[in-house]
């Protein structure tokens, strides 16, 4: 629903967006392609959409984001099979939509690996140098996200504690760049089985993690919840 636009959330990313227009290219890692084994990346020209939901309202269906891809970017992902079927899910067209509306900039998106945190971060860490060439790298999930305790008769509803204090201890860790604290999320957050059910949608974090330089200062696009638990922060490393 979030694709739709016309809340805060949307008007954050599109702040951001409008912000990083320059952008050569967007290498995107999504909660809702996670493959084992060989990793893979988008290598076709226009980028197709994969509309992988259902029971939704049909304009959602209807929604088109005509990004170019870049085959020849695709090809420079580390250890990657080129990928020319599948399109963009939801994880990554919505986001991208959202902050990106035109469409223009090329987007290569990579498989989320099925291997755990280390691996997602490793992937983020492969894909740093690009980022030197005006490539932006983006983990899309989301911190907080069990689907089986959201609120979905009302957008706006009271937040749950539990996963406000899920949500306030990965900010607190971010801002201190206690990267090792976030591994262990598991054993030390608030909570982690309510935020945390499984764990592809909170994974691609990792690749944003790993991503980013050292030195580098966290900066808030948004934060807030949907539906009572499902936590829209985002965030950002660099300028």
């Amino acid at each position: 629903m979030s694709a739709l636009g016309g809340d805060a959330h949307w008007a954050a990313l599109k702040r951001f967006g409008d912000a990083h227009r320059d952008a050569r290219a967007i290498v995107i890692v999504s909660a809702h392609w996670q493959a084992r084994g060989q990793l893979r990346a988008t290598s076709w020209e226009h980028a197709p959409l994969v509309y992988d939901f259902g029971g939704f309202p049909e304009e959602l269906y209807k929604i088109t984001y005509p990004a170019p891809g870049d085959p020849a970017l695709a090809a420079r992902i580390p250890d990657a099979v080129p990928e020319t079927k599948r399109g963009l899910d939801h994880g990554a067209w919505v986001p991208l939509r959202l902050a990106w509306p035109d469409a223009k900039i090329p987007v290569v998106q990579v498989s989320l690996p099925a291997d755990g945190a280390r691996a997602a971060f490793d992937l983020g860490r492969s894909l740093r140098p690009l980022r030197d060439e005006g490539v932006i790298v983006i983990g899309s999930g989301g911190i907080v996200h069990n689907l089986g305790l959201v609120h979905l008769s009302e957008k706006n509803s009271g937040i749950d504690p539990w996963a406000a204090e899920f949500d306030r201890w990965v900010a607190a860790r971010l801002e201190a760049h206690d990267f090792e604290g976030l591994f262990g999320y598991a054993q030390s957050a608030p909570e982690p089985e309510l935020a945390v059910p499984t764990p592809e949608h909170f994974d691609p974090i990792f690749v944003t993690l790993g991503a980013a330089w050292p030195e580098e200062l966290l900066s808030t696009i948004y934060e807030g919840f949907h539906y009572g638990n499902l936590s829209m922060r985002s965030f950002a490393f660099g300028a």
